[in-house]
């Protein structure tokens, strides 16, 4: 299997932090290439001081000052939107993992795959936004978009390499959300009240 080599947008975060514990114990498999967070450069710069990728990124442009003081080392620092864009389209990369909170990732997703990047997609904003945008830009270049959110990367795999005339119906049960901490046998007893609490 080839070592993947990703830009991490959203790094941060609980999935951008999980990602990173997941490159860490397959190191020959996954290489952090590029980090990017929003404001918290103290978790940013710790982040990167420990995996010294040749690229980070600071979405608070004000932030990058701070940032590049906290940095054992010079990678190169990019800021704002622009920043992201151009830390999803690194040469070294291929394979982005969009974990950023709403919207702003849509811009980075694109230019990744227009720059012949693969997508690992966690924030479902932009799916649910431009999902038919990414999906065919996707599908006319020839890159993948992987789903990363629990849920929908059981569906992906589930559905992976079938024919659609071979799927009549999806149900996705509900996981987590109230009934994440009952004990399994109160679960048989769960109304539809219960559920939309």
């Amino acid at each position: 299997m080839r070592k993947r080599r990703v830009i991490l947008l959203g790094a941060t975060g609980s999935i951008g932090t999980s990602a990173i514990k997941v490159a860490e114990g397959i190191p020959d498999r996954m290489e952090i290439v590029g980090l990017a967070a929003h404001r918290n450069v103290a978790k940013l710069a710790a982040q990167a001081n420990r995996l010294r990728p040749p690229a980070v990124c600071v979405v608070d442009g004000e932030a990058a000052a701070q940032l590049k003081a906290l940095l054992a080392y010079s990678p190169e620092i990019h800021a704002g939107e622009p920043g992201l864009v151009e830390l999803a389209t690194r040469a070294e990369a291929d394979l982005v993992l969009v974990a950023i909170v709403g919207t702003a990732g849509l811009r980075p997703a694109l230019a990744a795959l227009q720059a012949g990047k693969d997508l690992a997609v966690a924030s479902k904003e932009i799916l649910v936004m431009a999902g038919a945008i990414v999906m065919e830009r996707a599908a006319r270049l020839g890159r993948l978009v992987l789903p990363v959110d629990s849920e929908h990367n059981a569906i992906f795999q589930c559905l992976e390499n079938r024919p659609s005339e071979q799927i009549r119906n999806i149900i996705l049960t509900a996981s987590g959300g109230p009934f994440r901490c009952w004990p399994a046998e109160d679960l048989a007893r769960v109304t539809p009240a219960d559920a939309l609490k």
